[in-house]
């Protein structure tokens, strides 16, 4: 452990930054713990790129972008320490300067003696009055918080209870997923939009999954379970009714016509082959296709690509993606796209523990057709509300195994979807 300052200490071996005024705790990143221990081993000396490069790079070949990005992140990360002078040499390189710690900042911290009489000379009233304003920051910041955000979304939703749906002509049981005070969740507002006579499908009776209903839309993910207990990656159906009048659904024509439609294009697919293997980043994603059926309408497909990469343990960027046709591509696609940072938080969702991702909206993309068609016209007005409104999304991941995962999303109001899982290192 190395002393920068004395109250700011430095942990090469464990990558940290320690402020022991407050006893937090900065993470560093291996390069940038590399090139902060160079720097101090020659305080004040002007270090060259390529030095710096080579301690923090080692035995690889890098821009020197990189070294760019990594000493403007270090900055960020010493921005609270403000002593702690990290200077740029033009066309020699990096200088780090450490300056004395100005006393009346370390009074405060440091001097009990001093806390002590500030308090005893004040008057009663004076301290009750600093401790409710100081309750009164602490519920404010608090209420104002992400993770005040993600309970109050959570606490929204009820999980326990099971419905029995009939997909394929197997009757089982699936979780049901809904809004606190919602009735209407009789198996029937699933049920009615598939046709009970073509409601067959070969090699799909032991299937599991989830109806779920926002309070408007129904939706329902499910896949048949191999002997394992999961879910068989070539087996997913999501289907979501946007319309109260039964669609008549033919299952059998349905497994067919999604097969072709997926294989006929697909916009949201990972073009690098999957790999085990750790590189500089990590894309963790997932893929689902969203089936709308509407009675005496086209049958409508959303392909929806959900990804995250992790910069720390819990949080990171987040990319969404939604591209929406028919099936004889009369629609012209709608395309939308979000980016964003996520904060991820473990919550129970009533019997159910799920993964929350609290999304900070900062880009959207919606690419609008020349031509809307009547079957495509809900899409495009719901999906063009949430483009204007929404700067913060809930993500919910409520089951996974090693191939796929189940979401919450926030289409179309929210919807339930069976998704493929691929890890990529890039």
């Amino acid at each position: 452990m190395l002393k920068i300052t004395p109250y700011l200490e430095f942990d090469d071996e464990a990558h940290q930054l320690h402020d022991r005024t407050c006893g937090a705790t900065i993470g560093l990143s291996f390069s940038e713990s590399a090139v902060l221990a160079h720097l101090l081993s020659q305080p004040d000396a002007i270090c060259d790129k390529e030095a710096l490069i080579a301690v923090g790079w080692p035995d690889r070949v890098v821009a020197a972008t990189s070294l760019t990005q990594c000493i403007s992140t270090l900055r960020k990360k010493l921005e609270p320490f403000p002593e702690v002078q990290l200077k740029t040499v033009a066309r020699r390189g990096y200088q780090l300067h450490v300056s004395p710690k100005s006393r009346v900042t370390m009074l405060a911290v440091t001097d009990a003696e001093s806390i002590k009489d500030a308090l005893i000379d004040v008057s009663l009233m004076v301290k009750i009055s600093g401790i409710l304003i100081a309750l009164g920051i602490v519920a404010t910041l608090w209420y104002q918080s992400d993770y005040h955000k993600v309970m109050k979304h959570s606490a929204k939703w009820v999980s326990g209870s099971e419905i029995n749906l009939n997909i394929g002509g197997t009757k089982r049981p699936l979780t049901l997923i809904h809004p606190k005070g919602v009735d209407s969740l009789h198996p029937s507002n699933w049920q009615k939009h598939i046709a009970p006579e073509s409601n067959s499908i070969e090699g799909f009776n032991h299937f599991g999954g989830f109806a779920f209903t926002d309070g408007t839309h129904y939706s329902v993910a499910v896949c048949d379970l191999g002997d394992n207990g999961e879910c068989r990656r070539d087996k997913i159906i999501n289907l979501t009714e946007i319309d109260l009048k039964p669609a008549g659904l033919n299952m059998v024509e349905f497994v067919e016509l999604s097969k072709r439609m997926e294989d006929r294009i697909r916009y949201n697919r990972i073009l690098i082959p999957p790999s085990e293997a750790e590189g500089e980043l990590v894309e963790h994603h997932y893929n689902g296709d969203i089936y709308f059926p509407v009675a005496d309408e086209l049958l409508v497909r959303a392909d929806l690509g959900i990804s995250l990469v992790y910069d720390k343990p819990l949080s990171g960027k987040f990319y969404s993606r939604a591209c929406i046709t028919d099936q004889d591509c009369l629609t012209t696609p709608i395309k939308y796209q979000i980016r964003g940072e996520f904060e991820q938080y473990r919550q129970q969702l009533g019997q159910l523990d799920v993964d929350v991702f609290y999304v900070k909206v900062r880009q959207k993309d919606l690419i609008m057709p020349e031509v809307v068609s009547d079957s495509a016209m809900h899409f495009y007005r719901e999906i063009r509300k949430h483009n204007i409104r929404d700067e913060e999304l809930f993500y919910m991941r409520i089951h996974a195994d090693n191939g796929t995962a189940v979401w919450v999303v926030p289409l179309l109001g929210s919807l339930v979807a069976w998704t493929k899982y691929e890890k990529v290192a890039l």
